[in-house]
């Protein structure tokens, strides 16, 4: 018996397409049914044109462009100001369409609408999935060497010796101050030269448990919203001692090192000539022993910090850049990396990039989103295909003994050592090098 004003259900209609397949004919399917043969034909049709996803048609109105009701003229101009600047979002342009004489009289569209067009039009930037980088929590600073702060003064003129950026490191219980290096004729040090000063600090002071950084670009992946984290950070997890990242616009996550530069500023440079670069170092040096063993500090109760903390000159962990590569744990470095999770896109020459590396992926996921994760036991990233089940094994690159040490290993390798003088930024971190492994004038 034929239904009447009735409608059919997804399973008929998918049974109707596939036994229209295998060969029967609408009559025959009209009669097993009990429906029309027009309707029938009507599925039939529709299932071999569309395929399966055409028997379930969309209820309503058919489906408009975002804005078909607003006057083509306004969403012309909406898409004009955005081709013409991509960097303006919806707010934004509702802002410049209400400062606009030819349109603040008229009514505008929602920011969530223009937003709506932006991406029918195609004109969205592709969205970076965000993943912060594993960091341990601060530690309840009780004991001298808990955790050290690192921070790089602005460059400043000092009189003899030009402009010089400071790199100071101080513990956070003690108030040690462990390092305050000149660097020469620079605004921002390249990670050689925190390398030198840590190994410096690391030299005289030992090595602390934990070091908290800033989010400077020389210790945070600051081009992508899922950072890697560099060389110098793997360095110091090879080494033992943890790496913390301040929080963004939270000054007060490095308050004690914040201090520094004004205590030593006034101590050691405020109306001092330096005849050279290497009497400002020395000067430094020595004005920093005298704060940390004979100036009280308020902080303290009135005492210099290795009054109130005498355990504070050694942390009892020891260094000596010869010992560094034995006292590399590439382990360590995997299993921090275990715990971490990246999103990087394929770019248009098949390559991907992690920690400033390149790994070539091949053609095949080109422009495609990757979800890189460590496999500890294989010790390789595996890269997954976002929305396949496709995973590529990548083995780490720049990571290294040899590549965490950096120019260290170099030195190391070095029969003798010839200097150059002392002029350019280079040749500096070599005299101080050649000091460290020669143990002179330190």
């Amino acid at each position: 018996m034929l239904r009447h004003a009735q409608t059919t259900t997804v399973v008929e209609r998918v049974t109707i397409l596939e036994r229209a397949t295998a060969g029967a004919t609408d009559s025959m399917l009209a009669a097993a049914l009990g429906c029309s043969i027009w309707t029938v034909r009507k599925w039939r049709r529709r299932g071999q044109h569309l395929g399966r996803p055409g028997l379930t048609p969309t209820l309503g109105r058919p489906a408009k462009a975002p804005l078909s009701t607003i006057p083509p003229a306004l969403r012309e101009t909406i898409l004009t100001l955005r081709r013409a600047h991509p960097g303006w979002g919806p707010t934004t342009i509702l802002a410049e369409l209400r400062a606009d004489p030819a349109w603040c009289e008229q009514p505008l569209p929602s920011r969530s609408r223009i937003a709506a067009l932006f991406k029918h039009a195609k004109l969205t930037r592709r969205y970076s999935r965000h993943r912060d980088l594993p960091t341990p929590k601060p530690i309840t600073d009780t004991h001298p060497h808990d955790e050290w702060e690192l921070d790089a003064q602005g460059w400043m003129p000092i009189d003899g010796s030009g402009n010089v950026c400071l790199v100071n490191i101080i513990d956070g219980v003690s108030r040690f101050k462990v390092e305050r290096y000149p660097c020469l004729n620079t605004t921002n040090p390249p990670l050689e030269t925190y390398q030198l000063v840590l190994r410096r600090a690391f030299l005289t002071t030992g090595l602390p448990s934990q070091i908290s950084f800033d989010h400077g670009t020389v210790f945070f992946d600051t081009t992508t919203t899922s950072p890697f984290p560099t060389r110098l950070h793997l360095g110091r997890l090879a080494l033992g001692v943890a790496v913390r990242f301040t929080r963004i616009r939270r000054p007060t996550d490095h308050a004690k090192i914040e201090r520094m530069p004004q205590t030593m500023t006034l101590q050691a440079l405020l109306g001092q000539h330096w005849a050279d670069p290497q009497r400002l170092w020395a000067g430094l040096d020595a004005r920093r022993e005298q704060l940390n063993q004979h100036i009280p500090s308020r902080t303290l109760g009135g005492q210099a910090p290795l009054q109130a903390y005498p355990e504070a000159a050694h942390s009892g962990r020891h260094y000596r850049p010869e010992w560094e590569a034995d006292l590399l744990d590439l382990n360590r470095v995997y299993q921090y990396l275990a715990t971490g999770r990246w999103f990087r896109r394929v770019k248009a020459d098949s390559c991907l990039t992690l920690g400033g590396t390149d790994y070539s992926i091949g053609k095949p996921v080109r422009g495609q989103a990757l979800e890189i994760t460590f496999d500890l036991h294989q010790s390789v990233f595996l890269a997954n295909v976002i929305g396949t089940n496709k995973t590529l094994a990548l083995p780490p690159q720049g990571s290294s003994v040899a590549d965490l040490m950096g120019e260290l290993s170099h030195f190391l390798a070095l029969p003798s050592y010839q200097l150059a003088l002392p002029l350019s930024h280079e040749a500096w971190r070599e005299l101080t090098y050649t000091q460290m492994l020669t143990g002179t004038d330190l």
